[in-house]
């Protein structure tokens, strides 16, 4: 009796401060419960909860994922498939067609279908996805000859960012000996296709014009350009097809890794903390579902904020190498997400900013990113008739739509998922930036003569 005694006496303490503890359970989950329905009050009626996103397997189809995994769309009420999709004009005309309800995009995609070249169609972007996150890579042959022509620092390692006039001697090398200097890029109105461009004019090598009869960019080129889809870079590489292309990643840092190439300068370099990809739906489905929209976009929010926590960025790689996205090795995919970026075997440097998801504003859809791309068209001869400075600001705002994000913003901030103080107080345009390779100044706001700055390309006069 007396044991029994002694072990009742231990009993109630410990079922006391079980029931206490399955009553602050109760409390807390009672709490959380309360905090849904909070939460859910302020959710929107979502029109069309069942979703199917596509996705090209790069790094910077993260937001996806992430909102996917750690339940940022189900928080909505969103119940989305997320899809790889085999090649960005696949996925233009998915989303198009309405095959897909939405997809990670090139920037200059949205743009092209509502500007005139390409396909058209109206689609708008109410997120951008991130910021940076490509560079550009050459054979190891051609890394060879480039490297005498590369200045060296104190410790022996090339001076970077390295401009394109280490590659011109590489290219009249190859044309005395009749060949032609072929370079890859993922699509006509891709970022890669414009910054290597910019990177190849910017040193006085003539990347190739479009006209309305030849869409195929290559007039006048020392470098012939043309387009292979991004998970097939390294290989189209190692077989010599092509010399060296610009992508994103993890399909540069693949190149260190199997020891085929050498990434030789970033886009952070050539433009720093310019715009990548977007996430794009049609101007029908936003008008159909506009509170569906909102949510998605604040999923998307949530997913870039996440992201950018550096604490996140292993687990962050952990997901992106599964299969069902980039499905490639940890290591390789680490090497950029994880801060860092490896450009000859070895040579690992720091790089805080190669990917952005969040911060500097990253994920607002700005009229000034989309306006440059607008000038990079009309530079080229994508766009080509000249064009009022007018035309360049109206177009843009059926295409990116700020007013989304807002919204979305708006309720995350009532939420407690992100400080007001991350709403830009803007006009929609960034600041005037002399932040290129080559130091020219662009201000979207005046956009003809932006054009006009540049030695290579179409220059036009003021049109009314």
């Amino acid at each position: 009796m007396k044991s029994l005694l002694k072990k009742t006496t231990w009993i109630l303490p410990v079922a006391a401060l079980l029931i206490a503890c399955g009553g602050k359970e109760k409390k807390n989950a009672i709490a959380e419960n309360t905090a849904t329905q909070t939460s859910k009050t302020k959710t929107l009626a979502i029109e069309k909860p069942q979703l199917t996103f596509g996705f090209i397997k790069l790094t910077d189809m993260a937001p996806l994922a992430i909102a996917k995994e750690k339940g940022f769309f189900e928080d909505e009420g969103l119940f989305v498939s997320v899809e790889a999709q085999s090649n960005w004009k696949n996925v233009l005309d998915r989303v198009i067609d309405g095959q897909l309800d939405g997809s990670h995009m090139l920037a200059g995609q949205p743009i092209a279908a509502g500007a005139g070249f390409g396909r058209q169609a109206k689609l708008v972007t109410a997120f951008s996805m991130d910021l940076n996150g490509n560079g550009i890579t050459v054979s190891n042959d051609v890394w060879s000859k480039m490297k005498p022509n590369v200045p060296v620092g104190t410790d022996g390692k090339p001076i970077h960012p390295i401009k394109a006039e280490a590659l011109k001697p590489v290219i009249d090398e190859y044309k005395t000996n009749g060949n032609a200097f072929k370079m890859g890029m993922v699509f006509p109105v891709s970022t890669h296709n414009y910054e290597i461009r910019y990177w190849l004019a910017a040193a006085g090598i003539h990347p190739g014009m479009y006209t309305a009869d030849n869409v195929q960019g290559q007039i006048d080129a020392e470098v012939l350009l043309s387009v292979t889809p991004p998970p097939q870079m390294p290989a189209t590489l190692e077989a010599g097809t092509i010399y060296g292309y610009c992508v994103g990643e993890p399909w540069n840092q693949q190149a260190v890794f199997k020891g085929i190439g050498v990434p030789v300068v970033t886009n952070y370099d050539i433009w720093k903390n310019n715009p990548e990809k977007v996430f794009v739906m049609t101007e029908k489905f936003v008008e159909d579902n506009p509170n569906t929209a909102i949510a998605v976009t604040k999923a998307l929010i949530r997913a870039g904020k996440w992201l950018d926590e550096p604490s996140n960025r292993a687990e962050a790689v952990k997901i992106l190498s599964m299969s069902q996205y980039v499905g490639a090795p940890e290591e390789v995919l680490a090497n950029s997400m994880t801060g860092t970026f490896e450009f000859e075997k070895g040579d690992k440097r720091e790089m805080p900013d190669f990917n952005v998801f969040y911060k500097y504003n990253a994920t607002y859809p700005f009229y000034s990113d989309g306006i440059w791309f607008l000038t990079q068209m009309r530079r080229w001869g994508q766009i080509p008739e000249a064009k009022p400075a007018d035309w360049y600001a109206n177009t843009i705002k059926d295409i990116y739509r700020p007013d989304i994000w807002t919204k979305a913003a708006k309720l995350l901030v009532e939420e407690g998922n992100i400080p007001a103080g991350d709403i830009p107080t803007t006009d929609g345009y960034k600041p005037a930036t002399t932040d290129f390779i080559d130091g020219t100044l662009y201000d979207a706001k005046d956009p003809i003569a932006y054009i006009n700055s540049f030695k290579i390309g179409n220059k036009d006069k003021a049109v009314q």
